[in-house]
């Protein structure tokens, strides 16, 4: 059957055959678990690995767990082979031995990048292998720190009928390695192909079966790198890391909001600055609008690093509360740096940028703003207003719009040095943000 009667792929069928015999144990040879009490269960043992790339370890909750199966995609060539090997190195250089697996490259080839990031620590290995036992047997034999495969679709295991990269195999050799990794402790790093879509390959079989999927983001001719948790058993999803490309490896960005408005222009038309929050870490991101008179009956909206549909209703919002004859402009909107910005509080950043554009006044460059819009043109709250404004006021920002409900708690948190405005709509928003 070459088409799926389910889901309407083709050949996504792939005949899986587990001869299964009847005996007691698991998880690769050892003796099958039993019930105990979770008030006797020790965490003694399951300290996380910290490691000097503080990016990373961010991502994924304050360092790497034991026993833990950690996916990481990308497109190809954004960087995720370098990335590991960086980090492989850096586990061996301060905590023991490190397994670097490949089924794509050699010794030799894997060496010259080895050569070029600096990674020399004698006590990181390198195995060319697809053969799943095989692997599985240098594993138990050596017990490193930590295990990179690199990439999953290459792996295959000899028990099973089907070329590696499909869908048995891929969950057969996943399920596999989540078993050894539970009861050696030993964390496994594994690099997935996507498709064409962004998705890991193989129908999600791998995102259901690891403990944390990663996502290494960018544009293919840009330096910077995105690194953004999409899954996370041990942390919060909505951290993410940032990394430059450089010809010595991924380098960590430490101040990722200088460096993002950086090349902003002075009293540029249609450019605001925005408190952001990702995760625990605030951001400061520029959001850029134009709008321009359209040549066709049907004005078209354009979004760069913002949701579309949240565009269109700020768009209308903005035609109704303020009167702005957007129904005959093109709206284009986008964020620098390729950042993606899925929260509220950017609503009021990109009003401002919408109405900077559209009134051909601009937004004064020591300004920040942020704020939630409602469909009745009121600023809402958000969360953790004052580490937002803090940040502002680190970077040299002299001036912050925001919500009226945050004034007070933001004026107690941030010196006198920096002006707050409050405000509790659109109008009046608009009126402080342009005025200023």
């Amino acid at each position: 059957m070459g088409k799926c009667p389910d889901c309407g792929a083709w050949n996504s069928l792939v005949e899986t055959l587990e001869p299964r015999e009847a005996g007691t144990l698991s998880l690769h040879g050892q003796a099958s678990a039993v019930p105990v009490p979770l008030c006797e269960v020790t965490a003694d043992k399951f300290h996380r690995l910290t490691l000097p790339m503080g990016e990373f370890s961010r991502v994924l909750g304050g360092g790497i767990v034991p026993g833990s199966l950690v996916l990481l995609g990308g497109d190809p060539g954004i960087g995720k082979s370098t990335l590991l090997l960086q980090v492989a190195n850096l586990i061996a250089e301060s905590v023991g031995t490190a397994l670097y697996v490949s089924g794509e490259e050699s010794p030799h080839q894997i060496k010259m990048r080895a050569d070029r990031l600096g990674a020399a620590s004698k006590r990181l290995l390198v195995l060319a292998e697809t053969n799943l036992g095989l692997v599985l047997d240098h594993i138990e034999r050596l017990s490193p720190s930590v295990v990179v495969i690199d990439s999953i679709q290459t792996v295959y295991s000899d028990e099973l009928a089907g070329a590696a990269g499909s869908v048995g195999q891929l969950r057969e050799c996943t399920v596999r390695l989540q078993r050894l990794a539970k009861a050696t402790n030993i964390p496994i790093f594994l690099v997935g192909h996507v498709t064409k879509e962004g998705a890991i390959a193989g129908p999600r079989a791998l995102e259901h079966i690891v403990d944390a999927v990663l996502y290494l983001e960018g544009e293919r001719f840009q330096s910077y790198r995105l690194l953004r948790g999409q899954k996370n058993r041990f942390g919060s999803t909505n951290e993410i890391g940032i990394f430059e490309m450089h010809g010595e490896g991924m380098l960590e960005v430490t101040n990722p909001s200088q460096i993002i408005f950086a090349e902003r222009p002075a009293r540029a038309l249609g450019s605001t600055i925005v408190g952001s929050l990702e995760g625990t870490r605030p951001l400061l991101v520029e959001i850029q609008a134009l709008t321009s008179p359209t040549s066709f009956s049907l004005p078209r909206r354009m979004a760069n690093g913002v949701d579309f549909n949240r565009l269109l209703m700020l768009v209308a919002v903005m035609g109704k509360r303020l009167g702005l004859t957007l129904g005959t402009q093109d709206v284009i909107v986008s964020v620098t740096g390729g950042i993606r910005i899925d929260e509220p509080a950017a609503d009021l950043g990109i009003v401002a940028s919408v109405a900077s554009s559209f009134k051909d006044v601009p937004v004064q460059p020591d300004l920040a703003v942020f704020g939630e819009v409602g469909l009745s043109g009121e600023i809402r709250s958000v969360s953790q207003p004052e580490r937002r404004a803090a940040e502002a006021a680190r970077l040299g920002l002299r001036g912050c719009v925001i919500p009226r409900g945050n004034l007070a708690r933001v004026r107690k948190e941030v010196g006198p040095e920096m002006q707050i405005f409050g405000v509790s709509t659109i109008r009046e928003a608009v009126e402080a943000i342009l005025a200023a």
